[in-house]
């Protein structure tokens, strides 16, 4: 006998593609011309799947590095605001310390609240409470 978790998906999709927009215009600058590429590669081959088991991130080259953190690993979120709001960057801080960074992630706001509220409902295991840690900013 099989038993299976079901996984609802929150958000299945790429990069903001406000995102794209305010790069091609910035790249009509010779300054701005590494930004343009950098948010064409994100726009070809970064892309998230928040489920409400996990987080996944594919990208790289081709999309071929594809990290996985289950929420019992996220010890925080910190997002920053870009495009006016419209899109923003979040970094979730592991429990072992390491970072998985979501560039231009549309929605960020309630990206973010999805996330926290799973981190919150999971049992605390060492007696630390995540209401502590502040989310703002990528300062440490």
């Amino acid at each position: 006998m099989t038993s299976s978790i079901q996984e609802d998906t929150f958000y299945e999709g790429g990069p903001a593609k406000g995102d794209l927009i305010f790069n091609v215009l910035l790249g009509f600058t010779l300054i701005g011309l590494p930004f343009t590429v950098g948010a064409i590669v994100r726009t070809l081959w970064l892309r998230f799947r928040i489920t409400s088991r996990r987080v996944s991130v594919s990208g790289g080259w081709m999309g071929k590095d594809r990290s996985q953190v289950v929420y019992s690993q996220i010890r925080e979120v910190r997002c920053v605001p870009r495009g006016f709001g419209a899109w923003g960057d979040m970094v979730l801080v592991l429990t072992d310390g390491s970072r998985l960074e979501l560039r231009s992630m549309p929605n960020f706001r309630e990206v973010e609240t999805y996330i926290q509220e799973r981190i919150k409902s999971r049992p605390e295991s060492n007696g630390t409470s995540t209401d502590s840690i502040p989310s703002k900013g990528f300062a440490a």
